[in-house]
């Protein structure tokens, strides 16, 4: 690797790409490292954790020569973001170590061999592709994701379903206590497809889609999804397991609901839980006729009460949840009114948009 000329910006804004997926401890120090790889004169720099790949291109730099090497994701990263922007920057390898150079400054920094960087093999045949605008996938993603859980013993519960069946593309997501689902209609039809993404390659999805009209490509693998938008390619193994039947969690029919302002329901309950039970989060929903009464209560006898008018006409009801999963749902749904509807005080809220039937979010009670 002789000795090459780049613009730090150039090569910040792939390595920022790559380096979410880089875990801190490693069991292996190579994974720790990005890979540096010059082919055909295209620069890529490449990052894994052996269950995901992320590879960039150093897009507006033609190398000469080929070359691959492996240096600390971190330290490289750390010392990027150090320079000024703009900065001309000089990378060498020489013996087992790079060097860059900017300016009056000077880096000197070990590398591992390239032929040991772990590469996720590539699936075989895909199942599915399917293509939309990036900011799609990406609105669809923040409907659902924070409903997955996090390290439950049930594995298949820490990540997020995605099925293409028919000319519809669905996105599902629960922790076992809620559920959040959202559908897109698609333009070709498929057969039904289903695989469930692992929580950590959901999160760098939705970290790297850009809000914009430009298209991503999702490909099926037999034990694999690819995702390749922007210039950027990210593989993920699929979580082996069977996830529930969500069809069957979704409420139908209920009698009991009412309409409202979801800004106005978000700052009542943003208030509200200022004084709720740190550790239980419960917040209790008392229903009569035109009013919503929200109550929060905690270990030191402190209330806080909230009415608000609504169009409620049913039986009285008095309902508990956990004011975070009620609180998740309105921030991420970006609309002026949500629909909520009731069972009874035994059975799960349901939350939709009015006039649309491309998203539902069940919420289970909680006893207070």
């Amino acid at each position: 690797m002789k000795n090459i000329q780049l613009d730090r910006d150039v090569l910040l804004r792939p390595l920022q790409a790559v380096t979410g997926v880089v875990e801190r401890r490693q069991t292996l120090p190579i994974l720790s490292n990005v890979l540096i790889e010059s082919k055909s004169g295209v620069m890529t720099l490449l990052a894994t954790d052996l269950e995901i790949q992320v590879a960039a291109p150093v897009e507006g730099q033609t190398i000469d020569e080929d070359f691959a090497v492996t240096v600390s994701a971190k330290k490289l990263l750390d010392i990027l973001r150090a320079l000024p922007e703009g900065t001309q920057i000089g990378l060498e390898q020489k013996d087992s170590k790079i060097q860059l150079k900017a300016g009056r400054s000077r880096f000197s920094v070990q590398t591992l061999p390239a032929a040991d960087f772990p590469r996720l093999a590539e699936g075989a045949q895909a199942t599915a592709e399917v293509a939309m605008p990036q900011k799609e996938l990406r609105r669809l993603l923040s409907l659902t994701q924070y409903a997955m859980a996090q390290q439950d013993i049930r594995y298949y519960l820490n990540g997020l379903l995605l099925v293409v069946d028919k000319k519809e593309l669905t996105l599902v997501a629960t922790d076992g206590h809620r559920l959040a689902l959202t559908t897109r209609e698609l333009l070709d039809s498929y057969v039904r497809n289903e695989v469930i993404l692992p929580r950590k390659a959901v999160l760098e999805l939705a970290r790297l889609l850009q809000d914009t009209d430009d298209t991503v490509l999702v490909t099926l693998l037999a034990n694999q999804v690819k995702f390749e938008f922007g210039g950027l390619q990210l593989i993920t193994k699929v979580v082996d397991g069977k996830f529930p039947d969500y069809a069957r969690v979704v409420p139908v029919n209920y009698a009991k609901h009412f309409e409202t302002d979801r800004v106005r329901l978000q700052q009542a309950l943003q208030r509200a839980a200022i004084l709720s039970n740190e550790k239980f989060r419960g917040v209790r929903w008392v229903l009569t006729a035109g009013s919503l009464r929200i109550i929060c209560t905690n270990t030191e006898q402190e209330e806080a009460e909230e009415e608000m008018e609504i169009p409620y006409t049913a039986d009285a009801l008095d309902v508990g949840f956990n004011i975070t999963y009620l609180q998740d749902v309105l921030n991420s749904v970006e609309v002026e009114t949500v629909d909520c509807a009731f069972g009874d005080a035994n059975s799960s809220m349901l939350v939709t948009l009015p006039g649309r039937s491309d998203f539902k979010y069940v919420v289970m009670p909680m006893r207070i």
